[in-house]
Formats: structure tokens, sequence, C-alpha cells
């Protein structure tokens, strides 16, 4: 599913107009990013939890050269499902 196909989802789900819930969705992940961004955690019960994780510093290594080059620690935006969804995905295969 793209985005154009869930905004259509959420149009139809909610009877919303296609600009409506095209608003509603941008709202949603952009509030969620800028949360996430600011350190904050949001919880979806029934979903999941969006949080923003801290990497280390750490040596690789350049994939054409096989040189090592110094990776600097960094966040990275992670993402926990909650029981019930990994419950539903493990029912539905």
């Amino acid at each position: 599913m793209n985005n154009r196909e869930l905004v259509a989802a959420v149009a139809t789900r909610t009877g919303l107009g296609l600009h409506a819930a095209q608003d509603a969705v941008s709202a949603v992940f952009d509030l969620i990013a800028a949360e996430v961004a600011d350190g904050e955690q949001v919880t979806l019960p029934g979903f999941g939890t969006f949080t923003a994780r801290e990497r280390a510093a750490r040596t690789g290594r350049n994939p054409r050269t096989g040189e090592p080059i110094e990776i600097p620690a960094g966040r990275s935006p992670g993402f926990k499902p909650s029981a019930v969804l990994r419950k539903r995905l493990s029912d539905a295969g």
C-alpha cells in the first residue's frame, strides 16, 4: 500500500473527501515524526511504539575499497510493534 492507496482507504472508511483524508494522514505522520525527532516516544495502543534510537560511533568498511572508515554516532527511528499487532501478523500467515 502506498500513500495514495492509504489516503483512499482512509477516505472510504471515514467518509472524508480525498483532500481531507490526505490532510489527516499527513498530519498524523508529521506529528509522529516531530515528536520522535524531539526525543519523545509515540505509543499507539494496539499498533506499536515509535522512538528515536541512539547509535554508537563505530568503524565500518568502504565496500569498494575495503578500507576502514569511521561512522559517527547518530540517531535513527525505531519501531516496536505491540503484542496485538504481532499476534495479528502471526495469525495472518
